[in-house]
């Protein structure tokens, strides 16, 4: 799973830019400034249901739930993308769209670029720390590919929060610019409005991947390849086929086989080589909760 100590660099870096966010709102009135507030509001609590989502998850199987609840993480997440699109994205461009509607001048614009300068260390800080767990879970593929494909979303989530916070700091800090300096008090709301955009974004790759693992996804095909192999390395089997290999959370993994035997193997060796086929793929692949052999025949 995403790596805890990224997800409290994240939480941390969060809560000092939203308070920092806040304050320099209620002092200068900028709208876009306000929407970075709620921006990092927002940020900060999908940490703390991530966070969450990963307890929960951890939890052993019981008989309401006899595969455990490995996809708790999977609904916790699709829940921060609502959460990013409806409040993020949602009060932000509504905020935008009312201060075009009612411009109002910046006041102080230099504390805005105080804080936005402070926002954009400890964004740039929690960023970094992201970006390199996102480099070891993706490997040599494309962010793009890496997420599209990794059965953890939560570990891409910090790196594109904290990416679109960082692009989200340098469109308020241009927008102060062009207010202070054109004159033009609706340019704070636009910028308001590109950031509410740039989240729903996120927030519309988030849900989509997530759907997909929540509603049941198949595990990376190397694992059922691998999986064949042990199968034919430690018993007698003639045919090997992976019926199911579903992803129950990033490191939980069910596994259904269906296998034949030869016709003249004894019951007592064949549940014997049945058991060894589990204990060998358990053994190699620990993430693999629960193997499922189903041995068959032809008629």
């Amino acid at each position: 799973m995403a790596s805890t100590r990224v997800l409290y660099a994240a939480l941390a870096g969060n809560l000092l830019v939203a308070i920092t966010k806040t304050v320099a709102a209620a002092i200068t009135g900028s709208s876009a400034m306000l929407s970075e507030a709620i921006h990092s509001v927002v940020d900060s609590g999908d940490q703390v249901l991530i966070l969450y989502g990963q307890r929960r998850a951890r939890r052993p199987p019981h008989p309401a739930h006899p595969l455990g609840h490995g996809r708790e993480l999977y609904f916790w997440s699709f829940v921060v993308a609502l959460m990013i699109f409806a409040l993020g994205a949602g009060i932000s461009i509504y905020e935008g769209i009312l201060h075009i509607g009612h411009p109002r001048p910046i006041a102080n614009p230099q504390v805005s670029y105080v804080v936005l300068a402070l926002a954009f260390v400890f964004e740039g800080w929690s960023w970094f720390i992201a970006l390199r767990e996102v480099r070891m879970v993706k490997g040599k593929l494309g962010f793009i590919e890496g997420f599209e494909q990794s059965k953890d979303p939560p570990s891409f989530l910090v790196l594109f929060e904290d990416s679109a916070a960082l692009l989200g700091i340098l469109i308020a800090a241009a927008a102060t610019f062009g207010v202070m300096h054109f004159h033009i008090a609706a340019l704070d709301g636009v910028a308001s409005i590109l950031i509410g955009l740039i989240l729903a974004t996120i927030a519309w790759g988030l849900s989509r991947e997530t759907k997909s693992l929540l509603i049941g996804e198949q595990a990376d095909p190397a694992l059922s390849q691998s999986i064949v192999r042990i199968a034919r390395a430690v018993s007698d089997v003639q045919d090997v086929d992976v019926m199911s290999a579903t992803q129950l959370s990033p490191d939980q993994v069910v596994v259904a086989l269906r296998v034949r035997f030869p016709d003249d193997l004894r019951a007592i060796e064949l549940a014997k080589q049945i058991n060894e086929i589990e204990r060998q793929v358990r053994a190699k692949h620990p993430e693999v909760l629960w193997v499922f052999v189903r041995p068959r025949q032809d008629v």
